[in-house]
């Protein structure tokens, strides 16, 4: 298992996207820090961009290098080697190759312009994500034999997660205005990591007060450690049972 994932890690740090992914982040996040004195206003701009390329770029280059690769995952079948250890060691090559180039272009300059609570906690966050988002791309390739509609398939993950899960939810708010929601929004949340990320880092930045009374609900709930926890938690099933799901497919599927 080690051995494929150092193979995949290796074959992935040649390739140019990962490069060109590492230095955009860096670059971002650089000229942030750079264009503005205050650190929070900093923060806010680095999780607003983070939670729309980190998410999009996992989720693309984890679908697209798992179908490329499938004449060496054929030959790898035909091996005696377990499929568990083949789709684990290509979950850790990809996963890791990846957020390692998220860590080198978002983590290193957090850690020299804003090092703090709020810095680790947004690097933290971004780790996971990137985690889900490469469990999603898998689980799309092993539900899916034809790349197009495997990639198709990621991209709606993405669609779901960035943009209709907040339209659903607006749509549920405005249809149910007239009953008290504000707790049940705290539920709704789990259904979506990039929302979980999202409010963990604000509430850090001591914004919440920017979101009004659901604000102030999730500061109560989502600041205290229980909340903390359970976000954390949530995050962590989202990036393990989309991987235990594909893993169950794959070890059935006819290759």
């Amino acid at each position: 298992m080690f051995k494929i994932a150092k193979y995949i890690a290796l074959d992935i740090i040649k390739s140019k996207v990962i490069l060109a992914y590492t230095i955009l982040l860096a670059a971002i996040c650089v000229s942030i820090f750079m264009a503005d004195e205050d650190v929070t206003k900093g923060l806010v701009s680095i999780t607003t961009v983070m939670l729309i390329i980190v998410p999009l770029v996992s989720v693309v280059y984890a679908t697209t290098y798992y179908f490329n690769a499938s004449e060496f995952t054929e030959l790898l079948v035909s091996q005696p080697i377990s499929r568990t250890n083949i789709l684990m060691g290509k979950y850790l090559g990809i996963s890791a190759s990846i957020l390692g180039a998220f860590l080198l272009g978002v983590g290193v300059p957090i850690l020299l312009f804003a090092f703090s609570f709020t810095g680790s906690t947004l690097i933290l966050t971004g780790s996971l994500l990137t985690l889900c988002f490469v469990s999603l791309a898998f689980l799309s390739s092993v539900l899916m034999r034809d790349k197009a509609k495997g990639i198709g398939l990621a991209l709606m993950m993405w669609f779901y997660c960035s943009i209709i899960f907040d339209g659903l939810v607006l749509v549920f708010l405005f249809a149910f205005s007239d009953y008290p929601l504000e707790k049940v929004l705290i539920a709704i949340v789990a259904f979506n990591p990039i929302d979980l990320a999202r409010i963990l880092i604000l509430l850090q930045l001591d914004i919440a007060a920017l979101m009004g009374y659901t604000g102030a609900l999730y500061q109560q709930f989502f600041g205290s450690g229980w909340g903390v926890a359970f976000t954390l938690l949530m995050l962590m099933v989202w990036f393990l049972v989309p991987l235990w799901i594909s893993l169950r497919v794959f070890k059935k599927k006819d290759l």
